[in-house]
Parts: structure tokens; C-alpha cells; sequence
């Protein structure tokens, strides 16, 4: 700020301090007749107005600013797709579409292969199990069906040797009888010893002490076959004869198979060997 004269201030003696207190050197009042060139503070001082400034006051005007590049024009639009470009992109849209839709289908696919293989599996597991259980059942069946025709022959067989043993050895009757005789109770009376004719000759030569002893009386009996006997006496009877003998040991094999006939035969009851008392 500055001013058309200059102005030397008065000076004015500071007033006295009270209250034994020094008085201050800037603690006074102007008077208006020392103040020269002065404004009043408006707001338009600070925003760069002039109306406010009394006459003789100059403000310095503001340093002159940089012009302000305009800004750039805003670029043109995109120009619109063409047909061709349109075509393009809806081609390569769908060949996206099918590519995706491909790999979708495939791996759906592959899990359905899955479990159509987990099924099929479980399938075929079960069936086998079946299977197996089936074929333990046959094979057991078959088994027992080997083990009776192996007996069946095994009886057979021997049926045979024993046949051709009593025409070879007729003489194995004697052996018959004193069994069959000592199998009676010592008590018993009045023996009668069954055979056949033929086999008569052979026993009362080959036991004839047994007979003598026991007192048993011989007789020949043509129903009865060669090889077998029957005892008779008060207490009871002893059936020796060779079938009964063979139904015995055919019974242990339970197999069904008469001393005479075929396979399909079918034994006599059995008879108990011990002697029977009569009631």
C-alpha cells in the first residue's frame, strides 16, 4: 500500500499504568489524525475487485497465466460391424457353442460309460456267484450220485466173487453150519439143520462132531441155495442163508442190492442172526 505524502507520526506520551502496573507501549488509541491512506477489509479485496479500494490506492494486477490448452475432441464412434464381420462372429459363436457342447456331451458320456461298467459289473458278479453256487450243487449231487455207483459196482463185484467162491469151494457150508449151530443157546432143543440136498453130504462129514454134540438133525431143504442154512430149535430160529447174509452186508453200504436178480433188485428184510425165543 502505498501513499501520496509522507507522514512523520506524532508522538503521543503512553498513558500511565495503574495499579502499581507498568503500562504497556502498544496498549493505546490511534487517533484517526495519525492514520493516513487506509482502507476498510471488504471480501472483494481478496477476490480481486476494486470497487472496495478507496481513491489513490493501487493494487498490482495479477501476473498474467499460461493460456489453457483446449481439451481433445472426443473420438469418433466405432464404425458399425458389417454383414460379413456380423457372420464371422455368429460362426465363431457357434462353433464355441459346439466345441462346449461337445466336451459337455463327452464327459457326460464317459461318466454314464462308468457306471453302465459298475452295473455291468455288479451284474456279471451276481450271475457268476450264481453260477458258482449252481455248479457246487451239481457237483455235490454228481459226487454223491459217483460215491453210490461206485458202491453199487464195488457190491456187485463182490456178489460175484462170493458166487464164484461157493461153486469153487462148496465146502465152505460146513463152515456156514457150525456157525449157525453155535449160535444157538445151549439150552435149546430139538435143533433141526436146514440145507440144501447138496450140501448135506459136505456137513455132516466136515461137522460132524458139532452135530453129534448139539444133537442136530440134518435136512434137506431144495428151496434153500447152495452156501446157506437155517437153524431151528425150541427157543428160536438162525437164518444163515447166503441171501440174508448178503442183504446184511449190503445194508451197511445202504445199498439196496438183492443176492439175486439186477441192480434194481431190492434186498430182503433182514433177519436177526440170534436166536429167536418164541413167545
Amino acid at each position: 500500500m502505498t501513499s501520496s505524502k509522507p507522514n512523520t507520526p506524532r508522538p503521543v506520551p503512553p498513558p500511565q499504568g495503574g495499579n502499581n502496573r507498568p503500562a504497556n507501549a502498544y496498549a493505546r488509541f490511534i487517533p484517526r489524525e495519525e492514520l493516513d491512506n487506509f482502507a476498510a477489509w471488504t471480501p472483494d479485496t481478496f477476490g480481486g475487485g476494486l470497487g472496495g479500494l478507496p481513491p489513490g490506492v493501487v493494487v498490482n494486477p495479477p501476473a498474467a497465466q499460461a493460456p489453457v490448452a483446449p481439451p481433445p475432441p472426443a473420438p469418433p464412434p466405432p464404425p458399425a460391424p458389417t454383414l460379413e464381420e456380423l457372420m464371422l462372429a455368429s460362426r465363431k459363436q457357434a462353433i464355441d457353442a459346439r466345441q462346449n457342447g461337445y466336451q459337455e456331451g463327452y464327459r457326460d458320456g464317459l461318466e454314464a460309460l462308468e457306471a453302465a461298467k459298475r452295473q455291468f459289473a455288479q451284474q456279471i458278479s451276481a450271475q457268476m456267484a450264481q453260477v458258482v453256487a449252481e455248479f457246487q450243487d451239481q457237483l455235490g449231487g454228481l459226487e454223491t450220485r459217483m460215491a453210490d455207483s461206485l458202491v453199487q459196482t464195488a457190491l456187485k463185484l463182490a456178489r460175484q466173487v462170493v458166487r464164484s467162491e461157493i461153486e469153487q469151494r462148496p465146502d465152505c457150508v460146513v463152515q456156514v453150519a457150525q456157525q449157525a449151530v453155535a449160535a444157538v443157546m445151549v439150552t435149546a432143543r430139538h435143533l433141526v439143520l436146514r440145507l440144501h440136498p447138496e450140501d448135506v453130504a459136505l456137513v455132516e462129514m466136515g461137522a460132524s462132531d458139532t452135530l453129534r454134540t448139539r444133537d442136530v438133525m440134518v435136512i434137506a431143504d431144495p428151496q434153500l441155495a447152495r452156501g446157506g442154512c437155517i437153524v431151528e430149535s425150541d427157543l428160536g430160529r438162525v437164518d444163515a442163508r447166503i441171501e440174508s447174509r448178503w442183504a446184511q452186508a449190503a445194508a451197511v453200504f445202504a445199498v439196496p442190492l438183492a443176492w439175486q436178480g439186477g441192480a434194481a433188485a431190492i434186498a430182503e428184510p433182514l433177519e436177526s442172526p440170534e436166536p429167536e425165543t418164541d413167545a
